[in-house]
């Protein structure tokens, strides 16, 4: 069932997603060749708890860490572990932030060093697919408009969108109704009306959409070891279009 969150709720929403947006602040800093995931974790947790915030990911379905910490072919829910950035990698890093029992969803990938042109377009072309989904996102549009902004665009650089891996609905839950695919038809599935909030991220692989989870039961790899960008906001439907809740105050 789909939550229409009150004035109130988007609010505490909006504090989680701030708090969510200094996280990825303090990444963009600290994230370079030779650190390792562990301590991107480390350093995620420590922002969120010093404002107040606990971390929505942990223990979250026996998920063990802060953040997931996606490298190169990996598309989502990569575990934190010794893992050694090198020159020329990237990396997704999801945070979600819970504030007074509610959340705040926001995964960015980041270039670490000097990366590939082929890379850098990749990122560009992910990046650019999420805001041309959210001019989507106002009342009286579905939820389909969103997702088949994202395809038209992405499918356009010949790049892959794995269709098991959605955005979602947010609120009291890091994960609720309604699915946000990144693949649908114009004016098809929910109505979009005010109130609603909502997880936007495009998940795109340079190459083939096939992928795997490892045996760790998180970690979703490429079939073809083609690598993989993400991009992610939590947004409240308003009057007329969307407000971003994952930025700074």
């Amino acid at each position: 069932m789909i939550s229409i969150k009150s004035q109130r709720e988007i609010e505490l929403m909006a504090i989680a997603g701030s708090i969510v947006a200094k996280v990825h602040k303090k990444l963009k800093e600290v994230i370079k060749p030779g650190i390792s995931t562990l301590e991107i974790n480390r350093i995620a947790e420590q922002v969120i708890r010093d404002n107040g915030a606990t971390p929505s990911f942990k223990n979250y379905q026996g998920f063990p860490c802060a953040v997931c910490t996606s490298i190169n072919d990996v598309l989502v829910h990569g575990i934190p572990d010794h893992t050694i950035l090198k020159d020329g990698d990237i990396i997704t890093v999801d945070v979600g932030a819970c504030y007074k029992g509610y959340h705040g969803d926001s995964g960015w990938t980041y270039a670490v060093g000097n990366v590939s042109d082929e890379v850098k377009k990749l990122m560009e072309v992910t990046e650019k697919a999420l805001y041309l989904g959210l001019e989507q996102a106002k009342p009286g549009n579905h939820v389909g408009d969103i997702s088949n902004a994202i395809q038209t665009y992405v499918e356009s650089f010949g790049y892959g969108l794995p269709q098991d891996y959605t955005g979602h609905g947010i609120g009291r839950s890091v994960h609720e109704d309604p699915y946000v695919p990144n693949v649908g038809k114009a004016g098809t599935m929910e109505l979009l009306k005010k109130g609603m909030c909502i997880a936007v991220e495009p998940m795109v692989y340079m190459g083939s959409p096939r992928c795997y989870t490892l045996d760790d039961g998180w970690t979703v790899k490429s079939y073809d070891h083609s690598w993989a960008a993400h991009y992610e906001h939590t947004i409240a439907i308003n009057d007329d279009g969307y407000r971003i809740l994952t930025k700074e105050d």
